[in-house]
């Protein structure tokens, strides 16, 4: 049984899993979480919550069904605009094959599908191919919280309003109370940089502390 989540900033639905749980590519060879995933929205308020956990961990196991890639595919009849991974990330190169197979055969919808995953160079292929495709933007997220980026990619990075990176889309949600609005860039792959502006008191002041030091 499919679970799409639906953020109250996004335009559209989503298909997630538990944040840190599958994002092998949140740590460094220390272990330890890379700023950008050290805060993460999505271990702290609502997503604590047991009925928002719920459809995540669902998730997890419900995508390894035989049938999963085809209703995505029905699933996503009514829809034109779709973001995977609210939280968690592409942990499992089958996982990744099966979300190709979704993105081709919905050639109707916009997908957006941020990822870390591009660390591990078995997913090379797989990016490129889903990167290929016309109605799909897979934007690789930076591990920085002060405007660095993934050269030569299709990127997305955390900075302040000072350190946004030139050239970057920077997205303007945190003017609107946290909402798109009419905006699109994280879905138009045109776009190579979008920058959200870090928020929140621990992201603020991880970002005052690696600004302090450089």
């Amino acid at each position: 049984m499919l679970k799409l989540s639906k953020a109250s900033k996004m335009p559209c639905r989503s298909w997630s899993l538990q944040a840190l749980d599958t994002c092998p590519a949140s740590r460094d060879s220390t272990g330890a979480l890379v700023p950008a995933c050290s805060g993460c929205y999505a271990t702290t308020g609502n997503y604590r919550f047991k009925n928002v956990r719920a459809p995540r961990e669902h998730n997890r196991e419900d995508w390894k069904r035989d049938t999963w890639a085809d209703d995505m595919v029905a699933e996503l009849d009514n829809d034109r605009y779709f973001r995977w991974f609210d939280s968690g990330d592409m942990y499992d190169i089958r996982l990744a094959h099966k979300i190709l197979d979704v993105c081709e055969r919905t050639p109707w919808v916009k997908h957006w599908i941020p990822t870390r995953m591009y660390k591990f160079a078995k997913f090379g292929t797989i990016l490129a191919r889903l990167q290929a495709l016309p109605n799909v933007a897979v934007r690789l997220s930076s591990d920085s919280i002060t405007g660095e980026t993934v050269q030569g990619a299709t990127t997305s990075t955390i900075s302040t309003l000072d350190t946004a990176p030139q050239g970057a889309v920077v997205c303007e949600a945190y003017t609107r109370a946290g909402k798109c609005d009419k905006c699109r860039a994280c879905w138009d792959k045109s776009v190579s940089v979008v920058c959200y502006i870090g928020h929140g008191r621990t992201m603020e002041k991880q970002q005052r502390n690696i600004i302090a030091r450089a």
